[in-house]
C-alpha cells in the first residue's frame, strides 16, 4: 500500500508543478510622471484660484508660483509629510515637494500634478508618499496617470536612468563647496536675486532636522530656458509642465543640482533620442542648464569660462 501511495505521489508531481506554474502572477504597478486631474472648459484664472484653495484645504503650502510662458502656471507644494520623509533620505530634499499644474491647451484647461509615488522612486525616497498621492486626488481629483506609455515598476525607478552610460539620481551637478551651510544658502540666495546665468527663484523649502533646503529655479536664456524646451519635448496633447521649474539644492556644504540628463529624462521617459521632438532637439540643453544653475554661485564670468 505504501508502495502504491508513493507511486501516485510521483504520478501526480508533474500536475502539481504544472499547477504552479499555471498560477496567475500578479504584475508590478507600473507608474508614470505625471496625473491629469481634471480637463475642463472653464476660465483660466478662475480654474488656478480653485485649484489653489483645494490644495490649501488639503493642507498643502504653496511654496511657489510661477508662469514660465503664456497659459501654464505652475504651483509648487509641499506639507509635513513630504517635509519629514525628505528629511529621512539622502539628497531626498529633491522630493520634498510636488507640482501641480494649471495649462490651457486646446480650448481646454488642464490640471495636472506629480505623481507622488513615482517621484519618491526615483528619488529614492524612503516611504513612496502613496499617502501624499490620495491626498492630492482627493483635492484635485484624477482622471489618468500618463507620460509614458507603459510606466515604470519601483524597482526600476530606483535604479532609473536613461540609457546606458547615462547619469543616475546620485551623479549629481557638484556645482560649489563653501565653508558652510550658512554661507552656501547665502550665495544661492545672492545669485538668484541677482539672476545670474538668466535665472529667479521661484521657492525655498528647507527640510526639516537636516542642513538641507531647496531651492526652485526658474530658466529663460535659449538653450537653458523653460519655454525653449517645453516648446520642443512637451509636444503631446496632455501637457507635462509639471516637470518645471528645476531644482537646485545646498546639501551641508555642497551646492548640487540633478544632472539635466537626468532630471529631463525622469519626466519624459518615452521621449525619443533622435528625430523631431526628441532629446537630439535640446541637445544643447544639459550643458546649458548646468551652467545658468553652476551661474548662481558662481557669477557669470567665472561659470562661462569652464
Amino acid at each position: 500500500m505504501q508502495k502504491k501511495r508513493n507511486a501516485l505521489s510521483v504520478f501526480n508531481l508533474p500536475l502539481l508543478i504544472l499547477a504552479l506554474l499555471i498560477q496567475p502572477v500578479q504584475a508590478e504597478v507600473k507608474l508614470k510622471p505625471h496625473v491629469l486631474a481634471s480637463q475642463q472648459s472653464g476660465d483660466v484664472a478662475e480654474i488656478l484660484q480653485s485649484t489653489r484653495t483645494s490644495l490649501e484645504s488639503a493642507g498643502f503650502e504653496i511654496a511657489g508660483e510661477y508662469s514660465p510662458y503664456k497659459g501654464t502656471t505652475i504651483l509648487v507644494i509641499s506639507n509635513d509629510a513630504l517635509k519629514k520623509n525628505a528629511a529621512a533620505s539622502t539628497h531626498g530634499g529633491f522630493g520634498a515637494m510636488q507640482r501641480v499644474s494649471v495649462t490651457s491647451a486646446d480650448n481646454k484647461v488642464q490640471v495636472a500634478f506629480t505623481n507622488p509615488v513615482y517621484m519618491a522612486n526615483v528619488y529614492r525616497l524612503k516611504n513612496d508618499l502613496s499617502g501624499v498621492g490620495q491626498t492630492l486626488e482627493n483635492a484635485l481629483g484624477k482622471v489618468k496617470e500618463f507620460g509614458s506609455e507603459e510606466g515604470k515598476s519601483a524597482k526600476e525607478l530606483r535604479k532609473y536612468h536613461y540609457k546606458v552610460f547615462m547619469p543616475y539620481f546620485d551623479d549629481p551637478y557638484e556645482l560649489k563647496s563653501f565653508d558652510s551651510y550658512d554661507d552656501a544658502v547665502k550665495a544661492v540666495e545672492a545669485g538668484l536675486k541677482a539672476g545670474w546665468g538668466g535665472t529667479s527663484k521661484v521657492y525655498r523649502i528647507d527640510v526639516p532636522g537636516k542642513q538641507e533646503s531647496v531651492f526652485g529655479v526658474a530658466l529663460t536664456r535659449e538653450c537653458s530656458g523653460d519655454e525653449f524646451i517645453m516648446n520642443k519635448i512637451d509636444f503631446a496633447d496632455i501637457k507635462s509642465a509639471t516637470h518645471l521649474p528645476y531644482e537646485l539644492m545646498v546639501s551641508g556644504k555642497e551646492v548640487i543640482a540633478l544632472h539635466a540628463k537626468f532630471r529631463i529624462a525622469q519626466s519624459f521617459p518615452d521621449l525619443s533620442m533622435v528625430g523631431s521632438n526628441s532629446f537630439f532637439s535640446i541637445m544643447c540643453a544639459p550643458g546649458e542648464i548646468e551652467e545658468a544653475l553652476g551661474s548662481i554661485v558662481k557669477g557669470e564670468s567665472e561659470s562661462s569660462e569652464e
